[in-house]
This record gives C-alpha cells, structure tokens and sequence, in this order.
C-alpha cells in the first residue's frame, strides 16, 4: 500500500502542475488523497507547499503592474485596517463566547483578518503555541480555506459579482494566498490581478500585528522576551521587485509571461499539496469549538466585505 500511495501521490502531483487540472480539482484530489490514504511524505509535503507557495507568488510577480500593487496597497489603506480591527475584534469575542482553549481562538483570528496560515505562522512561536495549538488552527484554516475555493465562484455567480468585485472579494474573505489566486483564476484574469495584488498588500499587515501579538505578551508577562521571532514574509518583497522588473524592464516581456504561467502552474500544485496535508486525524484534531469559531467568523468577516463591496464603499 505504501509503494501505491507513492505512486498515486506523484502521479497526482504532475498531473497539478501539467496545467490540464483546474486549482479546484487539484485540492479537491490532495483531500481525497488525505482522508484515503497514508501520506507518503508528509514532511517533505509542508516544506515543499510552503516553498512552492512562495515562488508561485513570486513568480506571479512578473504578470503585475508595480503601480497596480502599489494602489492595493495606498488606497485600501484604511479600509483594509478597518477590516483588520474588525475581524480581529470579532474573532476574540466569539473566541470567548464559545469559550475555544488556549491560543487557538488568537491563531484562528489572526489567520482569518489577514492571510491564514502565513499569519498563524508568524504569531504562533510568538504566543508559544505548542504544537497541537498549531495544527488545530491550520487545520480549521485549511478545511474553510477549501470550502471558500469551491463556493466563492458559486457565489459570486449568483449575485453577479463584477471581475473586480469578486477579485477584491476574495483577497478580503478568503485566508490563505493560495486558495485566493485559485478562486480568482476561475474568475477571470482582471479578478486574478485584483486579487492577487490586495492580497498580498493585505498581507503586509503580519509585521504589525506580529509587534503588537510580541508586546501583548510582553506586558502579559510584565517581563522583556527579547528578540521576538517574527517571520517576515520575504517573499512579497521579491514579488514586489518581480513586478518592478515587469513594469520599468520592457526587454524583460518575452521571459515574464513564461514565469508568470509558471506562477499560476505552481500554485495549482499547491493546492494539491496543501490538500494531501487534510487527513482523518486533522479532522478529529480541529474539534468542534475552533472549527464553530472558525466558520462564524469567516462567514461575518464575508459578509460583511460582500456588503460594502457591493454598496460601492470598498473599491479597487
């Protein structure tokens, strides 16, 4: 059985980044995969998805306008900051309500007002979230993240959302980076650029809040930590200058659609990764209380983006 998990693992992956399989139908492969068989490479999967992820993004780079990136960032400045208090403030409430343990409630708020599992990756060592805090909070993630890559489209459908609309959308309800650029792709290529761009400016936010999470937990233990170990994300700085070579380099335009189709192949591998990643006993690990927490936070954080998008209030 094992040799057959390898097999079907590695066929599945190309089959993820031939470019034949939809963002979709690749997570939806990686899950099947998790809750069926053992994981061949369950290790060398989480450093490989989160590797992959970031040059997919990078490579995503050189298929943007720097001076599109820089108005996600400019013009949604306070409204993304709202949206951040907001979610924030929210999560912890419902946190308390449904009295979820540990730091759980903190890692799946976080997750969910800026970008899933990158943010729960940078405040978790932070807050010394042990290693069973950790993966019930990627887990509630992951399981909303593929629910919101499979949903959001139908939705969007349904009340006719514009390219734009569903792009600014999902790059404000959806957590994770990857899950955001496959629902967008689906959209259209006008969706995928608004989304991608106000997602990764959003994400900008970690180092804020990874400040503030170490200086809550400073004055909480009314003692000095020193150094707090926040992850930057460096890979939105290289993103930054892949888009900055795209836009002021003209020579550069044989190679850059390339990357950038490169970019998107990747990031549909993935989401297979990140799908293998979903298995029986994650499921049973995530509980009911976080996974509740969860889900009523990411449907109020969605609908209430979806009302002022529509109202005209947010606009990319």
């Amino acid at each position: 059985m094992s040799v057959l998990s390898k097999i079907l693992f590695l066929i599945a992956l190309l089959a993820a980044a031939s470019g034949r399989v939809s963002p979709p139908v690749a997570l939806a492969a990686g899950i099947l995969f998790g809750l069926s068989l053992a994981h061949p490479y369950p290790s060398q999967s989480r450093i490989g998805s989160k590797f992959l992820l970031q040059a997919s993004v990078v490579a995503l780079g050189f298929g943007m306008n720097l001076e599109q990136v820089l108005k996600a960032g400019r013009s949604g400045f306070l409204y993304t900051a709202a949206g951040i208090v907001f979610a924030i403030a929210a999560g912890l409430s419902l946190g308390r309500l449904i009295r979820v343990r540990g730091n759980c409630s903190y890692l799946i708020t976080a997750g969910t007002a800026i970008c899933g599992g990158s943010a729960i990756a940078a405040v978790g060592p932070i807050l010394h979230a042990d290693e069973e805090e950790m993966a019930v909070s990627l887990g509630t993630i992951f399981i909303l993240n593929s629910v919101a890559l499979l949903i959001f489209p139908l939705i969007g459908a349904v009340l006719h959302l514009s390219q734009s609309q569903f792009g600014l959308w999902a790059a404000l309800a959806i957590h994770d980076t990857s899950s955001v650029v496959g629902a967008a792709t689906r959209w259209g290529a006008e969706a995928l650029v608004v989304a991608t761009t106000v997602k990764l400016a959003r994400a900008l936010w970690i180092v804020p809040l990874a400040l503030a999470t170490a200086a809550h937990v400073r004055s909480r233990q009314d003692a000095s930590l020193g150094r707090a170990n926040i992850q930057f994300p460096w890979f939105i700085l290289f993103f930054c200058l892949a888009a900055t070579l795209n836009t002021y380099i003209p020579a550069l335009n044989r190679v850059t659609p390339v990357l950038f189709y490169a970019g998107k192949l990747g990031l549909t591998a993935t989401l297979f990764l990140i799908g293998t990643g979903i298995s029986r006993a994650t499921l049973r690990e995530v509980g009911w209380r976080p996974l509740l927490q969860g889900i009523v936070l990411w449907i109020i954080v969605a609908t209430v983006s979806l009302y002022f998008i529509r109202m005209g209030s947010i606009a990319f």
